[in-house]
């Protein structure tokens, strides 16, 4: 049982939070949901107040270098630093009308129809890709040894990165890029190897990339590179550098969601027995059971607003300018949302876990990530009904906007 005092105080950094948060979530959420955190931003934890603040235009990115000069100090060159610089070009880091712009080319490239038409080829990606964990489970981590690669392959395969044309250590150096970047989005400041490392690997993703989309130019195939490389609207079209930017985005979250999302399936059914049984049993409560993985243990915990003006939320004024942090995996487990909202139950729930955010921000790549996690479970359970999972040695992430874990011990056999 954690004991939390009268007076605490939000800090994501907080070994004790990061092993377990949502007892914290659950007592800001009833004590005091919209919470001044003492880093300098507010803390929402209700289901209908994130979900307000998500689909408010009142609230956006606002101020991108303001907004992490909040974690590093007035003085931080922010835009000196590739990875931060990379960050500020990320469309969902933007505010209209540059978001509207770069999310409407992006989206008119990943389509819907794009991405049902991939399923044959994620259910192949995912058998094979099981099989071969399955003959070298006694000696790797499932994270490593699949979840962080099926969904790579997925992305390379959509990107029309074929087989042959990748090394496995190629492989390798794109994940550690992402995975030694990617911290650029969390609460807080990277430490001076940490950011150096982040911006080196920023280069490292963008020449690569660059070439990518060059090839294409002068190759033209039938993949989703070639469509963002002639993604228009009317005389509108992608600079070379939103090229890169959008592209390592959808990649790395991709990789860093859809993983986590994966390897936290996996433990839950692993600690949750009766759950596995259904799933076992019925294999089409797959996609039930993806969405009670992404409710129940979400892999993205949390996302930033900033109010562009003056704000009333749960009847607090947040002023103008001011940063907030919607966390939506306790909005996920709202008693007033949800029934037995802190157990997992795969069984098919009317409401929408707030996960992908909501509004103009709605995560772009939701129906990849659904797709991706009820193709899994299905060939999972399918191929390996036996499969076991060792939570004793299972080992968390030290980490809180993305939560997963860094080991995870699985025998398909």
């Amino acid at each position: 049982m954690v004991s939390i005092p009268g007076d605490y105080a939000f800090n994501p950094m907080d070994p004790a939070l990061l092993r377990d948060p949502y007892p914290f979530f659950d007592y800001l959420r009833e004590h005091d949901p919209v919470h001044r955190s003492p880093l300098g931003f507010w803390v929402v934890t209700g289901f209908d107040d994130n979900r307000a603040i998500l689909v408010n235009k009142a609230f956006g990115q606002g101020d991108f270098v303001k907004n992490i000069q909040l974690f590093y100090g007035p003085d931080f060159d922010v835009m000196a630093h590739p990875a931060y610089a990379w960050l500020s070009r990320v469309f969902v880091m933007q505010d209209p009308p540059g978001h509207t712009r770069m999310r409407n080319l992006i989206a008119g490239a990943l389509s819907l129809k794009r991405i049902r038409a991939m399923e044959p080829r994620i259910r192949e990606l995912a058998r094979r890709e099981l099989k071969a964990f399955a003959h070298n489970a006694k000696s790797e981590n499932f994270i490593t040894g699949f979840a962080y690669l099926f969904p790579t392959m997925v992305m390379c395969d959509m990107l029309g990165i074929r087989d042959g044309e990748f090394s496995d250590q190629l492989l390798q150096q794109l994940n550690t890029a992402i995975a030694d970047t990617f911290p650029v989005f969390e609460t807080r400041a990277l430490g001076p190897e940490e950011l150096a490392q982040a911006d080196r690997q920023m280069e490292f993703l963008t020449a690569f990339f660059d070439d990518v989309f060059e090839d294409r130019r002068k190759n033209p195939r039938d993949d989703l590179t070639t469509a963002l490389v002639n993604a228009q609207e009317g005389n509108d079209s992608l600079t070379p550098e939103e090229l890169s930017t959008s592209v390592i985005g959808l990649f790395g979250a991709g990789f860093e969601t859809t993983a986590h999302m994966i390897g936290n399936g996996v433990y839950l059914l692993g600690a949750n027995p009766v759950e596995r049984a259904k799933l076992v049993t019925d294999p089409s409560l797959a996609e039930a059971a993806t969405e009670e993985v992404l409710r129940y243990e979400s892999s993205l915990q949390a996302t930033y607003r900033t109010a562009l003006e003056d704000q009333v939320v749960n009847g607090t004024v947040i002023p103008a300018g001011d940063r907030v942090l919607t966390i939506v995996a306790a909005a996920n487990r709202d008693a007033e949302v949800f029934s037995n909202p802190n157990r997992f139950d795969i069984s098919p729930r009317e409401e929408k876990p707030l996960t992908f955010g909501g509004g103009i921000h709605y995560c772009i790549g939701a129906a990849l990530a659904r797709l991706e996690g009820k193709v899994f479970f299905e060939e999972l359970v399918t191929e390996y009904p036996q499969f076991s999972v060792d939570l004793v040695s299972a080992k968390l992430r030290k980490a809180f906007l993305f939560r997963g874990f860094e080991h995870l011990g699985v025998s398909l056999n």
